[in-house]
């Protein structure tokens, strides 16, 4: 049988081996590339134009409706989670029609603009955090110029976008591996746990009686556990495939429509009047003002007060939203359209420009949603694989195994989900928001952070430790090296890990994009220093593994651990024997195409 899906796959890694865009063999002032202005935002927009038609022609089928249903409450639940914690932290400053508008804009420019429009932007946890650290500190000196405060900020940061696009420089974020992408991953999970929890305490500390709080509890953690149980459903043997794909695709409204409906059933839970999810008037800001911010009217010393904080956001949002790209476009889906780094950093400085002087929260890449998108735009195919024992009787094992057969490459359900966010912000609409609990949101924080922690490979590095030798796989490559050299490396991980969430309790939160984004060169630098070869080739790997993704970085780059095996090679001194069997189990690790897990919100596997 002709597998069309891994034919696609690879007629793409041999058009992205074609690319031209490249800094190999270049001299002199041609090899840097701040001279060179634009030259990855040209290629990107040749790349991809050619596929402009087809990204429309081929969002018409059943995956792109599903997709968009999905993405939908994907995006829209956690936007509202997140104002209701920013609204909370920064005095009512930010509501329901802020955020909605983000995500709105977001969605519109990167739908019919973007390179990549399978890259989920919107409100995230970390552009929460950034608002209300800037509210605090302003908080100390004169809270009446926070608007215009936040204002420039974001249109420092802005140009500081452009600056990095038209420089070329989204090239390095092929430098990014897992070591720093999943203690990222485990960071923005853990922050959202928090979250959720902050938001059920509100409860209790906001004038709630007892009861209020009790059952917000309850509710929040049922919400959790139905979207898990039926996204898990996608991935057993349960019902006909058929089922098992509409409970995996619609497990949010479900979910969503369910504890919405429960929260008001007669008696003592609708006696209890739980509280709601705030509204205000449609298409207004929440607060008495303008949609313009007069950004015009701060004093010179602000402006100039706002520059370093934008380039702090900027850095932010050049991890986040380059590795949500990066993680939505993962060599696990059999892509064959290219990706476009450099043009879609620069439109997200359009983004931010645009968020800062209307006064919403500026959208982003969404790390834990991003593969969610492609995910839900993904044909899979389950097939059986017979396993004969050995055993007198002939006994067989049944076993199902689920591969990706195509992904519905189109821009259609990210522009469907824009028009879905615009209708969301109608009068009639925003009041069937209003019936919303707020424990609800409670639980999508839960839903969405615990997916980051559960399926993080911080995680399962350390399941690993914990298990008992004699039961794990043998071809597992992680028992080629002894298990305090895993702790070690985990060791490093965690320590960032536990860095970036003590600096996000503070008001030095503002510089936890200068932790994440040091990661990088301190990966390259440092860390092949304490560990030797063979363990960094099992323990880490590029984070960027697609070679449709690479083409827009400027290719794929030589780990240094790799560096050195050529040297050794050249030297003679590795024995080829003992490293060759390690290659090939690490490979086979990382073969995921074989069998690929349903994706969910927060679960970035790799």
């Amino acid at each position: 049988m002709r597998d069309s899906g891994n034919d696609d796959a690879q007629q793409a890694e041999r058009m992205a081996a074609r690319d031209p865009y490249t800094w190999d063999g270049t001299r002199g002032w041609r090899s840097y590339r701040m001279l060179r202005p634009g030259r990855g935002m040209w290629y990107d927009v040749k790349r991809r134009m050619p596929y402009y038609w087809s990204d429309i022609k081929d969002g018409f089928n059943y995956r792109t409706f599903a997709a968009t249903i999905r993405i939908f409450f994907v995006n829209l639940l956690p936007a509202l989670a997140f104002q209701l914690d920013m609204s909370r932290q920064t005095g009512g400053y930010f509501g329901v029609n802020e955020a909605l508008f983000s995500s709105a804009l977001a969605a519109l420019v990167f739908s019919l603009c973007a390179a990549q429009p399978l890259t989920l932007v919107g409100i995230t946890g970390l552009i929460s955090l950034f608002n209300y650290t800037i509210y605090d500190i302003m908080k100390e000196h004169n809270l009446a110029i926070y608007p215009q405060v936040i204002a420039w900020t974001s249109i420092w940061a802005a140009i500081a976008h452009w600056v990095v696009s038209f420089g070329n420089l989204c090239d390095y974020m092929r430098f990014v591996t897992d070591y720093s992408s999943n203690a990222f991953g485990m960071y923005v999970g853990i922050i959202y746990v928090e979250k959720g929890v902050q938001e059920l305490i509100s409860v209790f500390t906001d004038g709630g009686t007892p009861g209020q709080g009790y059952l917000s509890i309850v509710i929040a953690i049922c919400f959790m556990l139905t979207v898990y149980g039926l996204e898990f459903v996608g991935s057993t043997i349960l019902f006909k495939p058929w089922m098992r794909a509409i409970l995996a695709d619609y497990a949010y409204p479900i979910g969503t429509i369910f504890w919405t409906g429960f929260s008001w059933i007669p008696g003592p839970i609708k006696q209890t009047q739980l509280p709601r999810l705030p509204v205000t008037r449609a298409f207004y800001p929440t607060t008495d003002r303008s949609w313009l911010v007069d950004f015009w009217d701060l004093e010179v010393k602000w402006v100039f007060v706002s520059l370093p904080m934008g380039i702090l956001l900027m850095l932010l949002f050049y991890y986040d939203h380059n590795v949500s790209s990066i993680t939505a476009q993962a060599k696990q889906y059999p892509l064959r359209k290219p990706a476009g780094f450099h043009w879609d950093f620069f439109l997200l400085g359009c983004t931010s420009f645009i968020g800062g002087i209307v006064g919403i929260p500026l959208p982003n890449g969404l790390v834990p949603q991003a593969p969610v998108h492609t995910d839900a735009c993904t044909d899979y195919k389950d097939k059986v694989v017979i396993v004969h024992t050995d055993d007198a009787e002939g006994l067989e094992i049944h076993r199902k195994v689920t591969y990706a057969a195509q992904v519905m490459e189109q821009r259609v359900s990210h522009f469907l989900m824009a028009l879905m966010l615009v209708g969301t912000m109608t009068g009639p609409l925003l009041v069937v928001l209003a019936t919303t609990p707020r424990a609800l949101y409670a639980g999508v924080f839960f839903v969405v952070g615990m997916g980051g922690i559960l399926g993080n490979n911080l995680t399962s590095k350390a399941v690993f430790l914990l298990s008992e030798t004699r039961f794990l796989d043998p071809s597992d490559p992680l028992l080629t090296i002894p298990k305090r050299r895993v702790a070690y490396f985990l060791f490093w991980q965690a320590i960032v890990v536990a860095i970036t969430v003590a600096m996000s309790q503070t008001i030095g939160a503002l510089g936890f994009p200068v932790v994440i984004t040091a990661m990088i060169p301190f990966r390259w630098v440092v860390i092949p220093k304490m560990f030797s070869n063979h363990e960094l080739s099992v323990l880490d790997s590029l984070t960027a593994d697609n070679p449709v993704v690479l083409a827009s970085l400027g290719g794929k780059p030589r780990l240094p651990e790799q560096k050195g095996e050529d040297e050794d090679e050249k030297d003679g001194s590795m024995d080829s024997s003992d490293t060759s069997g390690v290659s090939d189990m690490v490979a086979v690790r990382r073969r995921v195409e074989k069998n690929v897990e349903r994706q969910r919100v927060g679960d970035i596997h790799r």
